[in-house]
């Protein structure tokens, strides 16, 4: 964990729970792409360019969950550089509560005020503010967050975010966290159509042929979709579904699991509804979900 791997002439990523992006801006500089989940991963990353005898210039953040920003506020703390992602993600970077209130639905219960759901506060600008340097692209990859993005380098080497689980993640855990549905598969046949000679997904191992993993993410949402569809025959509450997609997966309940699938399962029923595939009643002040 956190070795340093060249993927490219300039492109280098740190092997971490979410993965790090490093690129060489000249022969002295770079930037991250992403800062881990922690403070102590920002302390390792300090030390691997150290030791390297680089400069960090700035960091980009694809997105403000908690460990893709972790290491943010130390790094700022100590080489005061700058952090860019998008609009709506540097509000998160800014006010971490906000990630905890929008899982929970409300001002969220102490269990979820952790470092898992809230990094450090960390200062961001809009990438929209910044400019690029030659050599970086921006691909927007909706679905799981409200303003991901995926970034490419010239050595034709992509850093994916979290657009993609690895199969081992989606065997385990099954549910993995999406806000849109819907974009998030236009996503997956946006990836699927990349071309490059690297292809770095935070949660999944690195690659040189992303269409399997995109087949298998893609699968699992057409078969969690069709459990939903199926469970839902007969009139059922929200929280019902809830406990069946843990009961069916083997998933254990915990504050964290309950937020992070929950407001996953919220999603696949808001897409399903939106393609008339559920519908909705209001019985005895129940919300009940049932299949067309």
């Amino acid at each position: 964990m956190y070795e340093l791997n060249q993927v490219g002439e300039k492109t280098f990523y740190i092997e971490s729970p979410a993965k790090i992006g490093v690129y060489k801006l000249s022969e002295s500089e770079v930037c991250l792409i992403d800062s881990g989940n922690d403070k102590d991963a920002g302390r390792k990353v300090q030390s691997i360019l150290a030791e390297q005898v680089w400069d960090l210039k700035f960091i980009i953040n694809t997105h403000s969950n908690a460990d893709h920003v972790g290491g943010n506020a130390v790094l700022q703390q100590r080489l005061n550089v700058p952090v860019y992602t998008s609009g709506i993600e540097a509000c998160f970077n800014r006010f971490p509560i906000l990630e905890s209130s929008f899982l929970y639905g409300g001002y969220p219960v102490k269990e979820l005020r952790n470092k898992f759901l809230m990094a450090q506060p960390s200062e961001a600008d809009d990438l929209t503010t910044f400019a690029l340097p030659p050599g970086l692209e921006i691909l927007p990859l909706e679905g799981h967050y409200f303003g991901m993005f995926g970034v490419k380098t010239d050595d034709g080497v992509w850093f994916l975010a979290d657009c993609m689980m690895g199969e081992n993640i989606l065997q385990k855990y099954h549910v993995s966290f999406i806000y849109d549905v819907a974009a998030y598969l236009t996503t997956l046949n946006k990836v699927e159509r990349l071309e490059g000679n690297w292809f770095i997904p935070a949660h999944a191992t690195a690659c040189q042929d992303i269409k399997p993993l995109v087949a298998a993410n893609r699968q699992k949402v057409v078969e969690i979709s069709g459990n939903l569809l199926n469970w839902c025959r007969e009139p059922v509450t929200f929280e019902d579904v809830l406990k069946t997609t843990f009961d069916h997966y083997g998933l254990t309940m915990d504050w964290n699991q309950y937020v992070l699938v929950g407001s996953t399962i919220r999603p696949y029923l808001a897409y399903l509804h939106d393609d008339d595939k559920l519908e909705t009643t209001f019985v005895n002040n129940s919300l009940l979900w049932q299949t067309v």
